[in-house]
């Protein structure tokens, strides 16, 4: 059996299939990812073979065939489709202008590629190695852009997330003065919002890391079938200053995504609500329409009369549990509050670790920002009907 994980990467389209890994997860969902244009002009960054910045992503066997490097520069998209940076100027902050836009060419990507859940998933890998224990930054790890370097990225529960960072690199590109730590959790926020889920309460100015020496070890993300879920959850997600209020919601993201056995070793090949992708068809999802973000997660799960959908270990402790499952009731009869508390939650986690600046961080709304969702524009996808 594969590495015990939370979810399992869905699988690229047949014309992406050959260019990208892939993917397991230990946290979240990642994408089904459609075609995208190979049309994308060049982008250069010259920078001196002497720059700590050379040591991002070195060649490796896992990322060989996505990565080219030249001697004295390192190179972006290009027009031939290959990806092989995501090393940029450092930038101490991100400019709010450029985050607006760069939200824009989010919505139009996931309009394109129906990438939520993988985005979704890399917001959450950056700022879940947060130790609340560790005042330092970075070495306390959070929400600091480090998921960019190869040796996080090869770390088991980040398996495939270069496909995520694939997708972004070219709108990174675009906005030079928006950091990865703010890109990620934008990505992840506009995912949600963008899927029907509820608006985020969002602040932005974190800044980034700038070498891969000051990434966190591996080990800080959880499992999808330790032997006590329950504790291991708690034991995870208490390190990084959140409560069982907080694991329950966040645990309702898995309303999004899909897993594949032959990567995770969890779920099914192929169900109804799978075999039609968008994308490579296959998987099993955790809900019928997984690209939709409601409360059908925890209905599902506390019902458990479907045996085409996924229910992990660590999904079926929310209602084994008699403090999770306090909130999994609630949230399943009401998705108000399900969606109050997870908004809160998710900006939470966002945060964590985090270097702002300004200090106080910013807002790149016009209004303050609510709990309320926003209507589901998401793909046509399968819901099980012949």
């Amino acid at each position: 059996m594969a590495t015990n994980t939370l979810i399992s990467a869905s699988s690229p389209s047949p014309s992406m299939a050959s260019s990208l890994t892939g993917a397991a997860s230990r946290f979240l969902p990642s994408a089904t990812i459609a075609a995208t244009s190979s049309s994308s002009a060049t982008t250069r960054l010259s920078l001196s073979s002497s720059s700590p910045s050379l040591k991002c992503l070195q060649s490796s066997p896992l990322l060989s065939h996505i990565f080219r490097y030249q001697k004295r520069s390192l190179v972006g998209t290009s027009s031939s489709g290959r990806f092989s940076t995501l090393v940029s100027p450092k930038c101490a902050a991100s400019d709010p202008d450029q985050l607006k836009s760069a939200r824009e060419d989010i919505k139009e990507l996931l309009k394109n590629t129906f990438c939520h859940p993988i985005l979704v998933r890399l917001g959450w890998h950056d700022a879940g190695t947060y130790n609340k224990n560790i005042e330092e930054w970075p070495q306390r790890g959070g929400a600091n852009g480090s998921l960019r370097f190869e040796v996080e990225l090869k770390h088991g529960a980040n398996a495939g997330l270069v496909n995520a960072l694939k997708l972004l690199q070219p709108i990174k590109d675009k906005y030079a003065n928006v950091t990865y730590a703010d890109l990620f959790q934008l990505a992840s926020a506009t995912a949600i919002e963008e899927a029907g889920g509820p608006k985020l309460p969002m602040k932005y100015g974190r800044v980034d890391v700038s070498a891969p020496e000051e990434c966190p070890e591996e080990g800080r993300l959880p499992d999808a079938g330790p032997p006590s879920p329950a504790s291991h959850l708690r034991d995870v997600f208490y390190r990084m200053g959140l409560n069982d209020k907080e694991i329950v919601a966040l645990s309702g993201a898995h309303t999004l995504g899909r897993s594949r056995p032959e990567r995770s070793g969890w779920g099914k090949p192929e169900t109804k609500y799978t075999k039609d992708g968008p994308g490579n068809p296959g998987g099993q999802s955790w809900t019928v329409q997984w690209l939709k973000f409601d409360n059908s997660y925890f209905k599902d799960i506390k019902e458990r009369r479907d045996e085409d959908l996924l229910v992990l270990p660590t999904d079926a402790a929310l209602f084994e549990d008699s403090s999770f499952k306090e909130y999994a009731e609630k949230y399943a009869v009401n998705q108000d509050v399900f969606f109050k508390d997870y908004a809160e939650a998710h900006a939470k986690l966002s945060n964590l670790g985090a270097k702002f600046d300004p200090p106080e961080g910013f807002s790149i709304d016009n209004t303050p920002t609510q709990g309320q969702p926003e209507k589901f524009v998401a793909a046509k996808y399968s819901t099980g009907k012949d």
